[in-house]
């Protein structure tokens, strides 16, 4: 193309700015152009050739049949959003990266449902909130995920307590922690919609988590 391509990077309303300035400056590297999608703001699905769909808030359990807890943070106005741009691309073929809650929608918007709380499924899951990679994964050979980082187990950091849960249609998972709990998920065969549990874009100093920037640009 004779111009960047034109990513959209969702976000949440609340104390986002370091998770859009990190998504920025990573898909800036990766040789693309990033633009804010929010909530709040008239969105031109349309001018966008790739998304990214950031980490933040809570899903709204009822979006995959659970139950309401009025002790998480939810933002519907942002889950409304995701779920028209995911349907948006997909129906585009455009790729697609889910970070975190990006990943969790990515799977809800396939018809899939998650865990409200990991700890309270998974009993040898660590209790752990940290940007810094102290987490390991182990990765499917033969994915995508395994071809764009070149490893077979990744460091990666964990900011999150829910998770994927019953697959969506299509989706398959490359990666689990030692504990089992998801930690990626992507489209089977040559497909273009990928998710990861863990944040890359807080990951500068790894290449391989870099690349999956190039990747996303790279597919359009």
């Amino acid at each position: 193309m004779s111009r960047r391509p034109l990513v959209g990077v969702t976000l949440s309303r609340h104390g986002s700015r370091w998770m859009w300035w990190f998504n920025a400056v990573a898909v800036l590297r990766a040789g693309g152009w990033p633009r804010r999608v929010l909530p709040d703001r008239a969105q031109p699905l349309a001018v966008l050739d790739a998304l990214v769909v950031g980490g933040g808030d809570d899903i709204a359990p009822t979006l995959y049949g659970g139950e309401l807890d009025p002790a998480i943070r939810l933002d519907p106005e942002r889950d409304a959003l995701e779920l028209r741009a995911l349907d948006f691309a997909m129906a585009r073929n455009w790729p697609v990266l889910g970070i975190c809650r990006g990943a969790q929608m990515l799977n809800v918007a396939r018809g899939g449902t998650l865990h409200a709380d990991i700890h309270a499924v998974y009993a040898d899951a660590r209790w752990m909130r940290t940007a810094l990679p102290r987490k390991t994964v182990s990765i499917k050979r033969g994915s995508r995920l395994h071809g764009i980082l070149g490893r077979d187990r990744a460091r990666v950091n964990a900011l999150h307590h829910q998770a994927v849960d019953r697959l969506g249609d299509g989706l398959e998972v490359v990666a689990r922690d030692r504990a089992h709990v998801v930690q990626a998920i992507e489209t089977r065969g040559d497909g273009v919609l990928m998710g990861v549990q863990w944040h890359p874009e807080f990951l500068v100093h790894d290449r391989g988590q870099m690349r999956l920037y190039r990747q996303l640009v790279a597919q359009v």
